[in-house]
């Protein structure tokens, strides 16, 4: 892999039978100490001895709680302390961690607890309430574990958990460890549940092994070259792979610092780049983008940053983000059931969408036909498919959906749902989801290169466009423009005259819909299907409405 060092070469000095995160922590613990594990904008620290050993703690404490090898314990945690204890302290007795998205409410919490069947629930006092309407009929929950921020403390709302015990996180961390009743796992025990983000149908639960959550955080090592010497900064959610895999374990294994934040905040990212002395972080889907076309400052290059792994760059504003910042971006393809399968080389120029090399040691990365699955030539754009070299450095499946696991594994490969090129050089671009590829004009069009088009008119925060079948359009897609608008909504017609030398005509929408701020996960993914599905509404504004034709000059 050219620009990239032999994994097994990174991180802690562990042969790949104990590529487990448990072995980490307790091989770091020994090697570091006291040093600075983690730390948290409440003021939170823990060091690698302490992490060990509070992990050591709780798991004692779950085991005398009745959780065993297998059983699930499922997180509604906020970025915290709390959250990264939880996790190991289930690994260390092979039970599984099921971190869930803090924004869900209602039936969407209520899949993901239906699905999960988890033993014991972890929750911030705070979202205590979310269960006040979830039906928990079908699950085994026998234990609630309330995480207070130190601020009051909240007991179990009338509804669904009422009849469940409550204990204390607090109260737990005080168990003395009993290392007898705890147990070692393997790579390819299943440690790890994390929800697909559900824009397109109910949320998948991806079946993670030990393995595959260690590789996600080593391939970070090597691509970001990490050493102890770093300060990673995550202001990403934790219950997604990013944050969690990515970042704060990815620190984990090169023995440097980690700083955790709650959220992303462009007004605020600066500040505590310079403030904690940040060396390297991630920002993911608009977040660079955001902080790019943040307000110009004397401090853009008054801070200790070195390297940004950036998730989508685009060519319009990619080269400028570095001279701006003084830093160095690096992209690469992943997803949550796929490991991290590419990473961008540093010593190639920053090109929109590239992806890099694939991590041939790992991983078979081919183009196909979305429709064959056959492979397709160089510098053909098709589904990006990917299948695993090492055995348990990959997803094994979706829990309790077999039929979702068959469909994603026809033809014995896995099927990202992504569109690709793999350039003549070996380096792969993402293109676009397949599904958010526009057909229009016998052209087509990428979601992503629209959106960056939009996104330059002065009014306009952000923006999403999707394509719709409507009467009249030949069994392609029209195109519809949601935008969000920073003050009053501009006039249609000026816009669309704004758009027209912008873009080639094929792609100038024909719908407009003008709103405050996108529906997002809160992984900062936009939710396309909603749009799709809501089709053409009364707030959408047609071009052809008022005959607004499109000159071919």
């Amino acid at each position: 892999m050219r620009g990239h060092p032999r994994l097994d070469d990174l991180g802690p000095a562990l042969p790949r039978e104990r590529w487990t995160l448990v072995d980490a922590v307790r091989h770091q613990a020994n090697v570091h100490g006291d040093r600075e594990f983690l730390s948290f904008e409440d003021g939170k620290a823990v060091s690698f001895s302490e992490f060990d050993y509070l992990t050591d703690c709780l798991a004692t404490a779950l085991a005398d709680l009745g959780l065993q090898i297998g059983d699930r314990v499922l997180g509604l945690l906020t970025n915290s302390r709390e959250f990264m204890i939880t996790m190991i302290a289930a690994h260390k007795l092979r039970a599984v961690f099921v971190p869930v998205n803090t924004e869900l409410r209602g039936g969407f919490l209520e899949h993901q607890v239906q699905n999960s069947s988890p033993r014991i629930i972890v929750v911030d006092d705070d979202l205590l309430d979310r269960f006040g309407t979830v039906d928990t009929s079908q699950s085994d929950i026998e234990t609630v574990v309330g995480v207070s921020d130190g601020t009051s403390v909240r007991s179990v709302p009338p509804g669904a958990l009422a009849d469940i015990p409550l204990v204390r996180m607090d109260s737990l961390l005080n168990t003395e460890p009993n290392m007898e009743a705890l147990s070692d796992p393997t790579p390819s025990d299943v440690c790890t549940i994390m929800y697909t983000s559900g824009t397109t149908g109910p949320s998948k639960g991806v079946l993670m092994p030990q393995g595959h959550c260690y590789l996600f955080a080593l391939g970070t090592v090597a691509a970001m070259e990490l050493t102890e010497d770093d300060r990673y900064f995550c202001c990403m959610p934790l219950f997604h792979a990013n944050g969690l895999f990515m970042q704060a374990y990815a620190s984990l294994l090169a023995g440097s610092s980690c700083h955790v934040t709650k959220r992303f905040s462009v007004t605020d990212w600066l500040s505590i780049v310079r403030e904690e002395q940040i060396t390297v972080t991630n920002a993911l889907g608009v977040m660079p983008e955001f902080i790019f076309r943040s307000p110009e400052s004397p401090h853009d290059r008054d801070h200790k940053l070195t390297r940004i792994l950036a998730i989508p760059v685009a060519e319009e504003w990619g080269v400028a983000m570095q001279e701006r910042f003084g830093v160095k971006l690096r992209q690469g393809f992943g997803m949550t059931e796929v490991n991290m399968v590419s990473y961008s080389d540093l010593e190639d120029p920053v090109m929109a969408g590239c992806a890099g090399p694939p991590l041939s040691e790992f991983f078979d990365v081919i183009i196909a036909d979305p429709e064959t699955d056959a492979e397709l030539p160089r510098d053909n754009i098709g589904e990006i498919l990917v299948r695993p070299k090492v055995p348990f450095c990959f997803n094994v499946g979706y829990f309790n959906m077999p039929d979702k696991t068959v469909e994603a594994w026809r033809n014995l490969w896995f099927h990202t749902g992504d569109a690709g090129r793999m350039d003549s050089e070996g380096r792969l671009f993402f293109v676009d989801r397949i599904k958010d590829r526009i057909r229009r004009r016998g052209e087509n069009i990428s979601s992503y290169e629209l959106e960056q088009a939009l996104n330059e008119h002065p009014s306009v925060v952000e923006s999403a466009a999707v394509g719709l079948r409507v009467p009249g359009a030949g069994g392609e897609d029209e195109i519809k423009a949601v935008l969000a608008i920073d003050g009053p909504a501009p006039d249609p017609v000026a816009f669309l005259d704004w758009c027209v030398p912008r873009m080639p005509r094929h792609t100038v929408p024909r719908y407009l819909e003008f709103v405050t701020e996108l529906d997002k996960t809160a992984s900062g993914k936009i939710r396309k299907q909603a749009i799709r599905d809501a089709g053409v509404t009364e707030d959408t504004w047609d071009r052809e409405s008022v005959g607004y034709v499109i000159s071919r000059n």
